[in-house]
């Protein structure tokens, strides 16, 4: 296993791989944990110097249930099973994910109106618990809703998740169980595979015809077989290999962060009736104690446009005034802006290229948290199909991810974690209560932050009321101290 950025790619056979998976976003690095079940050579490749770095930090940390997903399509089948394998996973490796449940909210009759179909199209997609509740029933279970609510959809099932922990989770268990993570490493041009691959055999001699070659910023590779997981840019990198079948939009979704003082104002998932442009504005608690408001959907033209502006954000207070009026008194802590891939079309974009040994996994829109495990088994079927024999399968390297989450036990009030370990009774964000535990241990951990940024994903340090300007200087003090010894990075 290794985790390496910057500098040159190791040379030789070593940069010789089964399967290269490009992007190491929420789906990418689950992809890479799949495939690590099996003896395969395998890369994770991303341009960035972290997992996570696009679209996937940037959400609004839902664990959807597919109900009103569009039935019949990929995107309805695997969010369906993938909230399923993300809940058992998450019991297993720690994250934190809380089943709040979720309130599709009427403000007018037309609203009102739609709310039977969209009980019968949750029906449709498996999803039978739905229930239709008056607004005496709204109000009594979300006291502080704002007036002319004319009653709801209840969706059991709806949860919220640490989107962080959960494709570092991924990543980190990809890479204890021997998946190169390669970091800062940009693909620039690809010359395709040819030939047909031997039908038994997994290593990088077990072909008839000449593998992938991949010229990146860090240097060449080689890939028998090559997975296109790079979300935004998914059809930039299938033009590298001439294919054609989709152009990506970038949707842009601006929320708004309110201080942990709000949380008391929402008990559920408030989602709006659904738009032409998706879900629409919704007000939802998060696992880090906050209350979130957004996403606006913008199309736009520039794949890099993560920033804010004020008629956004001005727009978002509007909407949230008028679903939870209370807001307005209280502190917004931070604003920030993701990308999402659109496509033109209400679906996943996947598909095998046998002739290629290639798979394209685009349009993974805001629903790729919840069906990224289920994609990974998705993509390694599609793999299957374009020859890959994957032989036996290998227990995974096990995880615990450390707990971000405000409803389950934080190290700085847990008397025994601070027994064991008196670093974790040192705090050093005071706003998110963070420990000098935490970060030490994230500094030293299978895949380390490249600077403070990534740290914050990891523990929370930064994220809270002050956004760093009081732990920012002792954080990267640690940062230096630990650092040089997490690796080439």
């Amino acid at each position: 296993m290794s985790v390496s950025g910057r500098g040159p790619l190791p040379g030789g056979r070593d940069a010789a791989y089964d399967v290269v998976v490009v992007g190491a976003g929420v789906v990418g690095c689950a992809i890479a944990r799949a495939l690590a079940r099996h003896r395969l050579r395998v890369a994770l490749v991303e341009a960035a110097d972290d997992v996570g770095e696009g679209s996937s930090k940037a959400n609004t940390a839902i664990l959807h249930t597919g109900f009103d997903a569009v039935p019949g399509t990929l995107e309805a089948e695997l969010v369906r099973a993938g909230h399923r394998l993300l809940t058992a996973y998450a019991a297993e490796t720690g994250l934190p994910v809380e089943p709040v449940g979720a309130l599709l909210v009427a403000w007018d009759e037309e609203q009102r109106a739609a709310l039977p179909g969209l009980a019968a199209k949750a029906a449709r997609n498996g999803h039978h618990t739905t229930r239709l509740i008056d607004a005496a029933e709204l109000r009594r279970r979300e006291p502080h809703l704002g007036p002319g609510a004319l009653g709801a959809l209840a969706v059991p099932g709806e949860s919220i998740v640490c989107p962080w922990s959960t494709t570092l989770a991924y990543a980190t268990q990809a890479v204890l169980s021997g998946v190169d993570l390669l970091l800062g490493c940009r693909v620039t041009a690809v010359a395709p595979a040819t030939g047909t691959p031997a039908a038994t055999g997994s290593g990088p001699d077990a072909r008839s015809g000449a593998p992938h070659r991949l010229s990146t910023t860090r240097g060449p590779l080689t890939a028998r077989y090559l997975v296109n997981a790079c979300g935004l840019h998914a059809d930039r990198f299938d033009a590298l290999l001439g294919v054609r079948d989709f152009t990506v939009t970038p949707r842009r979704g601006q929320l708004l962060v309110y201080d942990t003082f709000a949380r008391p104002l929402v008990r559920h998932i408030l989602l709006p009736v659904p738009g032409p442009l998706g879900k629409g504005v919704l007000v939802a608690p998060t696992v880090y104690g906050n209350v979130l408001l957004g996403p606006t959907a913008e199309d736009l033209d520039d794949r890099t446009a993560t920033g804010t502006t004020a008629d956004g954000l001005a727009g978002l207070r509007a909407q949230g005034a008028r679903i939870v009026p209370a807001l307005v008194e209280e502190e917004v802590t931070a604003a920030y802006a993701g990308l999402r891939a659109a496509t033109g079309r209400e679906d996943y974009r996947c598909a095998a290229r046998p002739e290629l040994r290639y798979v394209t996994v685009g349009g993974i829109r805001s629903t790729g948290l919840s069906a990224s495990l289920a994609l990974a088994e998705h993509v390694l079927g599609l793999l299957a199909s374009c020859g890959l024999r994957t032989g036996p399968e290998r227990p995974l390297a096990p995880v615990r991810m450390p707990n971000l989450g405000e409803a389950f036990p934080r190290p700085y009030r847990d008397p025994a974690a601070v027994a064991r370990d008196p670093a974790h009774g040192t705090v050093v964000c005071h706003c998110a209560h963070v420990t000098l535990g935490e970060v030490r241990d994230a500094l030293r951990s299978a895949v380390p932050p490249a600077g403070l940024d990534g740290l914050r994903r990891r523990t929370r340090a930064g994220s809270g009321r002050c956004q760093g300007s009081h732990c920012r200087p002792a954080l990267r003090a640690l940062l230096e101290a630990y650092g040089k010894g997490a690796g080439a990075r």
